[in-house]
């Protein structure tokens, strides 16, 4: 009796780390084509007003 409640609690750990996987596979989809139009908008952002909107800085810092 102790096999078949042994196997039945991993066939459902099993599942569960199924679900689990798509869920992480499918947030991590959703969190690329977040990160995709973020970057997109700031490129649009850039554009329009000619790169002075403090976004990321291109150049160097001090150099001693």
């Amino acid at each position: 009796m102790g096999a078949v409640v042994s196997c039945i609690e991993s066939i459902f750990q099993t599942i569960g780390a199924c679900l689990m996987a798509i869920v992480n596979g499918i947030g991590a989809v959703l969190q690329a084509i977040i990160g995709a139009i973020v970057s997109l908008f700031d490129i649009i952002i850039s554009c329009l007003t000619c790169g002075r909107g403090g976004g990321r800085r291109r150049g160097g810092g001090s150099h001693v």
